[in-house]
């Protein structure tokens, strides 16, 4: 009469079965020629093979929650990240735009390219360039605002 053990998911290459009958401790296998065999042994081997079915199983199941199972390529790790693979063609097409758009920022006369600089490119506030240029916020404002006007009108 078997003792209830509960019955677990074995790794596929898990080639033994444990068993307990009327207080002793049996480990079932096939040998190498296919026969099954039916081994006695000690309870402390049992509970050693037990604990490493449980480790096993655990093993098993962190596989299956956490680990990736099908082939990944770029394109399928752009998808799941949000992110698009840029073509050839838009990446010419970023470079040339960044290109124009520095083009015509050289263009713009100092203060106004210094300020512009400042504000989209360093990213400081329009009170923090006033207070490095010793000057009032509105003048800062009015500057940029300028800047982008002369910029949208070359790039035109």
């Amino acid at each position: 009469m078997d003792e209830k053990r509960p019955k677990r998911r074995k790794d596929k290459d898990n080639p033994y079965t444990l068993s307990c009958r009327d207080g002793r401790y049996y480990i079932t296998f096939k040998d190498g020629q296919s026969v099954e065999q039916c081994i006695e042994i000690s309870e402390e081997l049992f509970q050693v093979f037990d604990r490493f079915e449980l480790d096993d199983l655990r093993h098993i199941h962190v596989v299956e929650r956490h680990m990736e199972h099908s082939v990944v390529y770029e394109k399928t790790l752009y998808k799941r990240s949000g992110r698009y693979e840029e073509s050839a063609e838009d990446k010419v097409i970023w470079s040339l735009t960044v290109r124009e758009l520095y083009s015509a920022i050289s263009l713009l006369p100092e203060v106004e390219k210094r300020r512009l600089v400042f504000k989209y490119f360093v990213g400081m506030t329009y009170k923090k360039i006033a207070e490095i240029e010793q000057t009032s916020i509105s003048s800062v404002v009015r500057s940029i605002s300028a800047a982008k006007k002369k910029i949208k009108k070359i790039l035109e």
